[in-house]
């Protein structure tokens, strides 16, 4: 049997050191990923719940089946997924569209830029206390005054955040404020990164600007948006802040999400295993969606 040659003296010097410098980031994932949702599958199959006098007993999946036949919970899911299909296409265009303008040489720009980005550096809870004044019930509410000058003075006031019909839009047109600055400046970078020369020789082919933008722009664009698409729609599923805050999952789970029922059921009604098992059927759905955005965009090249 032959012996396999190993490693020259500098290779293995290489290799000691990338797995060093991996390790934290290994050790990171292990402790902060795998191994809570290991916790959370061996919870959901309990019967724990917090300051009850029965023993701990395994049940199965009778989590499982009680959280995909309650009713909030299967709103809370459709609220999640109508929030993705909403939110991921308008903030990647507001985002590309931001991307644009302020990729332009003009003076003053670095300020425009700050000030979009700006809302990303601002917490979530703080975000939506500013976006509930906004939303103010009555006629001096700010978004109510907005519209009844624009109508004309036929708008009605509304109280949005109490509304069935117009909570989770509300959530939705805060969280597209929030966080359109954080893909605008990942597109900025893509933007940046293009050779001017492509341009320059489309130019003198009289190419126009919009198929510039269409042969250009966008194909040497392709990698920064998928990975804007789907930072948003993991982010999209990830929802807590602002409803927690604006809506407290109201009214009648009208706003409620995945996440908003798991921290409800475990913590407010301390029972720990049906909200495990909550976070084990959103974990499996962000897994499988990534997955298959990842697949559908097919980027060239790979995706830190």
């Amino acid at each position: 049997m032959k012996r396999q040659p190993s490693l020259p003296s500098g290779n293995r010097v290489e290799a000691r050191v990338a797995w060093l410098l991996v390790t934290p980031a290994l050790l990171g994932l292990f402790l902060f990923v795998a191994l809570p949702f290991v916790l959370a599958v061996l919870i959901s199959l309990t019967n724990l719940r917090l300051g009850a006098p029965l023993p701990l007993e395994f049940v199965g999946l009778r989590q499982y089946l009680r959280i995909l036949s309650d009713p909030a919970f299967l709103r809370a899911l459709l609220n999640n997924s109508l929030f993705a299909l909403m939110v991921v296409p308008v903030q990647t265009a507001l985002a590309l569209a931001l991307a644009l303008l302020v990729n332009r040489k003009l003076r003053g720009m670095v300020v425009f830029r700050t000030l979009f980005f700006m809302p990303v550096v601002f917490p979530l809870s703080l975000v939506s206390v500013v976006w509930i004044l906004i939303f103010a019930p009555g006629a001096h509410g700010t978004m109510n005054a907005v519209l009844q000058w624009l109508s004309f003075g036929s708008w009605h006031a509304r109280d949005f955040l109490r509304d069935p019909h117009f909570a989770l839009p509300a959530i939705m047109l805060t969280s597209i404020w929030q966080g359109t600055g954080f893909q605008m400046v990942i597109l900025l970078a893509g933007l940046q990164s293009i050779p001017q020369q492509l341009y320059d020789a489309a130019q003198i082919d009289g190419a126009n600007a919009w198929r510039r933008f269409w042969n250009i722009t966008l194909p040497q664009l392709r990698n920064p948006l998928t990975f804007v698409v789907i930072v948003t729609s993991i982010l999209s599923f990830r929802v807590f802040d602002q409803v927690r805050v604006m809506t407290q999952g109201g009214p009648a789970n009208a706003s409620t999400t995945v996440i908003f029922e798991a921290v409800r059921s475990a913590f407010d009604r301390a029972e720990v295993a049906q909200g495990s098992a909550m976070t084990v059927v959103f974990f499996i759905l962000v897994l499988t969606l990534t997955l298959l955005l990842r697949r559908v965009f097919k980027q060239e090249g790979e995706v830190s």
